[in-house]
């Protein structure tokens, strides 16, 4: 009896425990859509005077406001918790839409974090505040922009342009908050390692897995 319950336990219960887990996971590959299709830059330019799209692109998505040197601790949280992780994935690009008018103190954040890190999927791209009003109320979000057009706030953008979050009632998630680096290492990294997962399952699905994502 002694001699089957060790057997249990050294081979059975494992293998259960893998199976339990696995399932768990594997039913957990999609992360919701919050705001289905939202639109794209148009003409926007960047601090480099491109321009920016969100197509084909994982964007990490965020809204400076006219104080982004005040602001600025934010922007190097998301810097050291997730782009410095993850930046060399070509699929991947980190977008803050600020006001026109803040491209010197834009730039002065951009040199900051470009002293110890490689900044070239950090864009700026630069708007109207009517614009910019424009363009966050498309989002449809629960949250809004200060009176400054900015928000401590972040968000998943799929490469269909779709604003991905969690939606049950009890962890409603639809932004990131970048004041907070608990935040962005768990709560943040848990459903961006998820947009990885089923990116990169789908490219094994189609045989088509490259060293992108």
């Amino acid at each position: 009896m002694k001699k089957n319950i060790v057997l249990f336990v050294l081979f059975i219960l494992p293998i259960v425990a893998y199976l339990f887990f696995a399932s768990g996971i594997n039913s957990f590959t999609k992360l919701p859509v919050i705001t289905p299709k939202i639109a794209d830059f148009g003409e926007w330019k960047s601090l480099k005077d491109e321009k920016v799209s969100l197509n084909n692109k994982i964007t990490i998505l965020g809204f400076s406001g006219s104080e982004i040197l005040k602001n600025r601790g934010n922007f190097f949280n998301l810097n050291e918790k997730i782009y410095q992780r993850y930046h060399t994935f070509k699929d991947l690009q980190f977008v803050v839409v600020c006001p026109l008018g803040t491209e010197g103190d834009t730039k002065k954040v951009v040199d900051a974090l470009g002293a110890f890190t490689d900044v070239s999927q950090w864009h700026f791209v630069f708007a109207s505040p009517q614009e910019i009003n424009a363009y966050y109320n498309q989002l449809k979000l629960v949250g809004k922009l200060d009176e400054n057009l900015g928000t401590p706030n972040v968000y998943i953008v799929d490469k269909e342009r779709n604003l991905r979050g969690r939606k049950e009632k009890k962890e409603y998630k639809e932004g990131y908050n970048t004041f907070h680096p608990a935040d962005l290492s768990n709560e943040m990294l848990d459903d961006f390692k998820v947009i990885l997962y089923e990116y990169r399952a789908a490219l094994k699905k189609n045989h088509n897995a490259t060293k992108e994502l």
